[in-house]
């Protein structure tokens, strides 16, 4: 029997108003041992953290981005698109098969499928939502530091009431997404 190497990809940061949009690939080897894998957005924060740890150790991975500058040149969807191929592209061992959370597949040439939900229904995509996410926030609450203001800390650079707040008061910072509304519309203020 032959057995094929499927890889997870999924992404976080799609919607918030700063910072980048990060993408995880991930293959899971046989008897992995890794409980609790599920949706990033399902798991309370030291949960994620334990799990990221047991994946990085456990798996072959790989985490891309696309940053702020990058969003604002070719969309969040098509940067969105370009960090799943660069995380996937990123494997140190070429994937047969590639399993993708949502309803979209990059132009890239992997054998792959998208699969709605698959964070919560495919260990290999729940494990690459993990690691996405948590790298994320990372880049986020270290951001806050430099940007203390806007709170990123907490809301990872959403458009929180606080955050929203922030960007009236402030403005825009070299991090934000000048073409989310919320964004461009201070901008022109």
């Amino acid at each position: 029997m032959i057995v094929q190497t499927i890889a997870g990809v999924d992404e976080a940061g799609r919607g918030p108003l700063a910072g980048p949009v990060v993408a995880a690939a991930v293959i899971l080897p046989d008897g992995h041992g890794i409980i609790g894998l599920d949706d990033s957005k399902k798991l309370s924060a030291k949960k994620r953290a334990t799990l990221e740890l047991e994946i990085l150790e456990k798996t072959i991975f790989s985490i891309a981005l696309c940053d702020q500058l990058e969003i604002d040149s070719i969309n969040i969807l098509q940067a969105t698109m370009l960090a799943m191929t660069r995380a996937a592209d990123g494997l140190v061992a070429r994937p047969d098969h590639v399993l993708v959370d949502g309803n979209r597949l990059p132009e890239w040439d992997h054998e792959a499928i998208a699969i709605i939900g698959g964070d919560a229904l495919h260990p290999c995509i729940s494990a690459a939502s993990i690691i996405a996410k948590e790298h994320r926030d990372r880049l986020m609450i270290e951001a806050a530091v430099q940007y203390p203001e806007y709170g990123w800390e907490r809301n990872k650079g959403y458009g929180t009431a606080e955050h929203l707040a922030a960007l009236r008061k402030y403005g825009p910072t070299p991090l934000h997404r000048k073409s989310f509304a919320p964004v461009a519309q201070i901008a022109l203020i």
